[in-house]
C-alpha cells in the first residue's frame, strides 16, 4: 500500500488528486501535474536511468520525463521498501506507428536520442547497465533453447494449440536464427561494440509507439527510460523498426524512411548494416513467445498464446520477402537457402 504522505514528504508536494493511469499515477499537486511511478528495480539501477537522463538533458536533449529529486537530492522515494519516481505530467498522443510521418519523426528524434547519449559517465553509486558484446551468446544460447522447448512439447502427453503450432514452425525459426547468427558473426559487431565502449554511448531500449509522446505542435517527447543500457545502437533502430514494421505487414517504405529519417540527423555507418539486419532476421519475437509460453513468465490464456504465435507464423512470407528486399537496398548479403527453407 503506497502511504501518500510520504511520497508528499518525501518530494515536498501536496497532492490534491490521485489517480491510477496506465501502470503509473497520475498526481496533480500544489507544484504542478506530475507522474508518479513505482519502480521495480534496485536504486543503483535507478541512479544509472537518472544519470542518462540528464546527460541527455545537458547535451540539448531535453525533450524527455527527468526526475525531480527528494528533499535529500535523491530522484527517488522509498516507501515501505518500494522505489517511486516523480516527473512532469506530459500531455500528448502516443506515436502511430501506422502513420508514416509520425515515424520518421520518431526515425528522427531516436538518432538524435543516440547524439546526446555520447560521453556518458554514470553517477558515483550507480550500476552501469550494459549489453555490450553479449548479443552472438544471447543469439547461440537462444538458438539452443528451441530444441529444448520442442522437447518439453514431445514429453507432454496432450498438446496444445500452441504446441502444436511450435511444432510445424520451430525448423524454420531455428535455421533463421543460425542464418542471423551467422552474420552477426562475420559483422564487425565487436568493433562496434569497442567504439559504443569508448564513445561511453547507451541506448534506450525500449524504442516503441507508448514511450513516444507528441504533443499539439508535434514536439516528441521520450520517456520511460527504464531498460536504457549500454548497447550498439543498431540495436535500438532495428528493434524500433521491428516494431512499426510488424505492424504494417513488412512494408519497405517504412523501414527506408526511418533509415533516410535516422540518418538525415547522424549517418548509419556502411558496416553497421550488416549488424542491423542480423538483428533484423533475429526470430525475437518467435522466441520470447514461445519462452513465455514454455517456462510460465506470462499468466496468460491459451488462446491469447496460441493467436499471437499463429499470428507471427502468418506473417512468415511478408518477413522473408522483406528481409531480401532490404538487403537489396542496402546491399547487404543475404541467405537464400533460408528464403527457400520451409
Amino acid at each position: 500500500m503506497m502511504r501518500e504522505f510520504e511520497i508528499e514528504r518525501q518530494f515536498d508536494i501536496k497532492i490534491e488528486k490521485l489517480k491510477a493511469s496506465k501502470g503509473v499515477y497520475y498526481l496533480r499537486t500544489d507544484k504542478g501535474e506530475r507522474c508518479l511511478k513505482k519502480i521495480n528495480y534496485g536504486p543503483q539501477k535507478l541512479l544509472f536511468v537518472y544519470g542518462a537522463k540528464e546527460h541527455l538533458a545537458k547535451n540539448g536533449f531535453e525533450n524527455l520525463d527527468r526526475y525531480f529529486l527528494n528533499i535529500d537530492n535523491e530522484p527517488y522515494a522509498l516507501v515501505n521498501e518500494d522505489l517511486y519516481t516523480l516527473s512532469e505530467w506530459l500531455e500528448g498522443k502516443e506515436c502511430d506507428f501506422h502513420n508514416i510521418e509520425e515515424v520518421k519523426i520518431a526515425a528522427k528524434t531516436l538518432a538524435k536520442l543516440h547524439k546526446a547519449s555520447k560521453g556518458y559517465d554514470p553517477p558515483e553509486n550507480s550500476k552501469l547497465k550494459s549489453d555490450l558484446g553479449r548479443w552472438p551468446h544471447l543469439m547461440e544460447k537462444r538458438i539452443k533453447s528451441f530444441d529444448k522447448m520442442r522437447e518439453m512439447v514431445r514429453k507432454k502427453n496432450i498438446k496444445s494449440e500452441f504446441d502444436m503450432i511450435y511444432i510445424q514452425s520451430v525448423d524454420f525459426y531455428k535455421e533463421i536464427g543460425k542464418k542471423a547468427f551467422d552474420m552477426l558473426s562475420g559483422s564487425s559487431y565487436y568493433e562496434l561494440c569497442a567504439i559504443a565502449e569508448r564513445e561511453k554511448s547507451f541506448c534506450h531500449h525500449d524504442y516503441t509507439y507508448h514511450n513516444i509522446i507528441l504533443d499539439n505542435k508535434n514536439d516528441v517527447y521520450v520517456i520511460d527510460f527504464d531498460y536504457c543500457k549500454r548497447e550498439v545502437r543498431a540495436f535500438d533502430i532495428s528493434n524500433f523498426m521491428t516494431k512499426v514494421l510488424k505492424r504494417v505487414d513488412w512494408n519497405l517504405d517504412y523501414a527506408i524512411a526511418i533509415i533516410d529519417s535516422y540518418n538525415s540527423e547522424e549517418p548509419i555507418d556502411k558496416e553497421e548494416y550488416r549488424v542491423l539486419l542480423a538483428y533484423l532476421q533475429f526470430p525475437q519475437r518467435y522466441w520470447r513467445l514461445s519462452n513465455r509460453y514454455y517456462y510460465n513468465e506470462v499468466n496468460w490464456g491459451q488462446n491469447t498464446f496460441a493467436g499471437k504465435l499463429d499470428s507471427i507464423v502468418h506473417e512468415k512470407d511478408k518477413f522473408l520477402n522483406f528481409i531480401e528486399k532490404f538487403s537489396n537496398e542496402y546491399n547487404i548479403v543475404w541467405y537464400e537457402n533460408v528464403k527457400n527453407k520451409d
